[in-house]
């Protein structure tokens, strides 16, 4: 597994921007794909001030994200590359995860003052006007008045993330989100409370496996260790498992790895074993993974790359937002 990561993160380092330091596959979502690049390089324990090659690429990478032109003036990260809420989310979390890892002090006041605009930003957009259904979530853009679990998921990871690292995220902010979250919750038996296997939907009730991993993770980051949605979910991920070529197989192998872990006991020694089996037959000699998906192919070479790092690093325990 080692040897795989390595192979990656030189993948990652060889298909970054000279020019600019940005690590994607020229398909848009700059900030996106950049910021999921350097939480997979975090995870294996690489720092910005590391004075090694990947210390270096993860130095310009978190450079590109914070040049001017990244956020707009509303502190907005998912305009410039087209990455809408999906990008605010992924770039908001890894800067909150890099929070006090600047090169130096001017750097770290820089991450820092981003950061907390685009926390703000988020705060604001869920306070839009929404149907009861929809409250406490996210959706596309800032001004959306619907939500969805894959756009809410993100944002609740980086505000958990910020709060973790000590910024200030009101309480409220994180109840309403998983308010939210529980009601997309369906168990199998159709009946709340009887500690059947479960999962989530998109939008509405349902047991997608990738919408169930999801809401998995995002309901522990947030401290529902033992709701019945969790044990739910997590019943329903040990008995049906994950299998190569499902729809969103990268996204849901990254959620589903990290709340696995969570969960520890014999969800986390399954995912330990799953996780490597599922993923290591996938990679090129070159190192990158691709989506096999229509869906997940157009996130390019890099996305699937830097989620299957991530899924494959939770052992290190080196990024705070998934430690247990």
């Amino acid at each position: 597994m080692d040897d795989a990561l390595k192979r990656a993160t030189k993948y990652l380092l060889e298909t970054q921007d000279p020019a600019t330091g940005a690590i994607h596959n020229r398909m848009r979502n700059e900030n996106a794909m950049t910021s999921l690049s350097i939480l997979a390089l975090a995870a294996q324990g690489i720092q910005p001030s590391d004075p090694t090659p990947e210390g270096t690429a993860m130095r310009q990478a978190v450079a590109f994200i914070l040049r001017p032109e990244g956020q707009d003036q509303d502190g907005y990260f998912g305009m410039s590359d087209g990455s809408r809420m999906y990008g605010h989310g992924i770039t908001t979390l890894m800067l909150s995860e890099m929070l006090g890892m600047g090169v130096d002090a001017k750097q770290d006041e820089l991450i820092r003052a981003k950061c907390r605009k685009a926390i703000s930003l988020i705060l604001r957009s869920q306070k839009e006007p929404k149907t009861d259904q929809n409250r406490g979530g996210w959706r596309y853009s800032p001004d959306d008045k619907q939500s969805d679990m894959s756009v809410t998921v993100w944002q609740v990871m980086a505000l958990r993330a910020a709060k973790n690292a000590g910024m200030d995220v009101p309480k409220d902010a994180i109840d309403d989100a998983v308010a939210y979250i529980k009601r997309l919750y369906d168990s199998d038996t159709g009946k709340r409370g009887g500690g059947a296997a479960g999962g989530f939907g998109y939008q509405s009730h349902g047991r997608e496996s990738s919408t169930t991993a999801e809401g998995l993770l995002a309901l522990q980051v947030c401290g529902e260790y033992a709701s019945e949605e969790v044990r739910g979910a997590s019943a329903k991920l040990l008995r049906d498992g994950l299998r190569q070529g499902d729809k969103w197989f990268f996204y849901t192998t990254y959620y589903y790895a990290q709340g696995m872990y969570q969960m520890g006991g014999k969800f986390a020694e399954t995912g330990a074993q799953k996780v490597p089996e599922l993923l290591l037959p996938l990679q090129s000699r070159e190192g990158w993974w691709e989506g096999s998906g229509a869906e997940e192919r157009q996130g390019g070479k890099v996305y699937a790359t830097a989620l299957a790092m991530l899924s494959l690093a939770v052992k290190n325990h080196y990024l705070p937002i998934y430690q247990r």
